[in-house]
């Protein structure tokens, strides 16, 4: 598992302390959990998705991945 440093505003970082603490979970189980919800995951993760898209939706290789992009970029903008 790697280490990051990250500096955050005060008020955020208290934000982040309290919520965590409400929560009864670590900060890092909050930050990874935003981060996946933020469409940040590793590629073979984005290659699963892929694979799934095209079986549900019985579209060849090339319009998967379209597929999948537009779906990413369209999460990441929410």
């Amino acid at each position: 598992m790697s280490r990051l440093t990250v500096t955050l505003d005060d008020d955020l970082h208290r934000a982040l302390k309290e919520t965590a603490a409400r929560q009864g979970r670590s900060i890092a189980s909050i930050i990874e959990e935003s981060l996946r919800l933020r469409g940040i995951q590793d590629q073979a993760s984005a290659r699963a998705l892929v694979a799934q898209a095209r079986k549900r939706a019985q579209l060849d290789p090339d319009a998967a991945l379209e597929l999948a992009v537009e779906e990413t970029r369209t999460a990441r903008k929410r």
